[in-house]
Formats: C-alpha cells, structure tokens, sequence
C-alpha cells in the first residue's frame, strides 16, 4: 500500500494499462475515456485503505476499475447507445484475410457492447485471457458462475454471427 501521493502514482503509472484498457472499452469518445480515467484514480485513492495485501494489486485495481466503469456507462448510456471495444490492430500480408478478420472484429465489438454491462466485463477479462479464478475474483462471483456465463455468453455471440451470414 502506498505511503505517499508520489507511491500512489507510480503504482497508478505501472498499472494504467488496465484503467485504459477499461476506459477504452466503456466509452466512445476521448473526453468520456479521461473523464472515466479521472473518476477511477480517484476511487482508487479512496480505496486505498481497504486494499487487502492478501490479494494481487491488479485484481483489485481490475475490480474497482471496472465497477466504476460499469457506473459510469450505465449513467451515459441514458444520453448514448454506443460503446467502442477499443481499437485492435492486425497486421496480415493477406488483404482479403484482412479484409475478413476486420469485418469479424468490427462484428464482435458489436455484440459485445450490446451485452449487459456485467457480461460485457466478464468478455473483456476473458478476451485479456486473466485465468477463471482471477475473473471470479474481479467480478465478486464464484468460478463455477463465470464458467457458465461465459459459455452461455459464447453461444449467444456464435448465434449472432450465425444469424448475420
């Protein structure tokens, strides 16, 4: 746990790739990411005191991130109805192949943003390939639970892309 403001910002600077990484999957626009940004250092250093050692910092940090994010989104989805999964680079000699594999992409990050907020999480972590006992620690449920929600999950996104073609 940090002793100072300046501990406080190094821990932040060494594990922002998870708070962008959220960021970027709950909001469209720039000024919404930094405003999420903003919004999760802050509940970060709130929270600060009830970090328990016991547990990996990047859980933690990954749980609060993404409750915060979930918060955030529900409040502006009252005023928008789209949410972007971030942007993903593929390079491919291929541009035909290319040409598949962004249009599968662009199709995915469609049906994941038009998950529930809390499925929608779960997708992400498993996309980030944090092993099952992590993601229950993350998302507050057991490991058995996010078994089942992601395969259920999985078959709705298969049906999605089998209802597309």
């Amino acid at each position: 746990m940090p002793q100072s403001k300046e501990d406080f910002l190094s821990i932040i600077d060494a594990n922002k790739r998870i708070i962008f990484k959220i960021c970027n999957s709950y909001c469209k626009n720039a000024d919404d990411r930094e405003d999420l940004a903003q919004e999760v250092i802050f509940q970060l250093w709130r929270s600060w005191s009830s970090f328990n050692a016991n547990y990996k910092l990047s859980t933690w940090m990954y749980r609060i991130t993404l409750n915060v994010a979930i918060s955030f989104y529900r409040k502006e989805r009252k005023t928008t109805e789209t949410v972007l999964m971030g942007d993903h680079v593929i390079e491919i000699a291929d541009e035909q192949i290319e040409e598949s594999l962004e249009t599968n992409l662009n199709a995915l990050q469609q049906f994941i943003n038009e998950l529930k907020p809390l499925d929608k999480a779960l997708m992400i972590l498993y996309l980030e390939e944090k092993p099952q006992k992590e993601i229950a620690e993350i998302m507050g449920i057991t490991s058995t639970n996010v078994a089942t929600k992601i395969g259920r999950i999985k078959e709705q996104l298969k049906q999605k892309f089998n209802n597309q073609e």
